[in-house]
């Protein structure tokens, strides 16, 4: 874990959204691809998390249309959902 307050403050919002669906979206999104961003993908995600949970899910699992604001590359990645860690039992042909 980091000890830069800002970056803590992001892992804290990215992973306490108030569902473990949302949780796992945005926060193993965060974990899984922040260390390579630059501060414009930082101040992306910031946006973000300023958004309803059932929107970002919506948006990553690909159900309701993305606004033009979010999307883009940092968007396509969020979507890829390869980032999201299922609990033992529930893994695809598990």
């Amino acid at each position: 874990m980091t000890t830069d307050p800002y970056r803590r403050k992001l892992h804290y919002r990215a992973h306490h959204r108030g569902t473990r669906e949302a949780d796992a979206i945005v926060g193993g999104f965060y974990d899984a691809t922040s260390d390579n961003w630059s501060a414009e993908d930082f101040a992306w995600f910031e946006r973000i998390l300023d958004e309803q949970d059932v929107d970002i899910m919506g948006w990553g699992m690909g159900t309701i249309a993305v606004p033009a604001e979010f999307e883009g590359p940092m968007m396509d990645a969020m979507r890829r959902l390869d980032y999201i860690k299922l609990p033992a039992g529930l893994e695809p042909n598990g």
